[in-house]
């Protein structure tokens, strides 16, 4: 795991929407957000999915590539 000095400003992102994520998931009694109810509509969900995806492409945009 790199220290958050070696972290670029997308992994940064990441690291705080997935703590936030973290936090909602242990308030609500959840080991994940799959048998939340708000599962589709949760904005936190979303966000923590587009933190994703700008940490693996550094927000150049585009598509993911396997």
């Amino acid at each position: 795991m790199q220290t958050s000095q070696e972290l670029d400003e997308w992994e940064q992102k990441l690291e705080v929407v997935l703590e936030e994520l973290k936090e909602c998931q242990k308030l609500n009694s959840l080991s994940s957000c799959t048998p939340c109810e708000k599962f589709f509509e949760c904005e936190l969900r979303k966000k923590y999915i587009l933190a994703v995806y700008e940490s693996m492409n550094k927000g150049s945009g585009g598509g993911f590539e396997f």
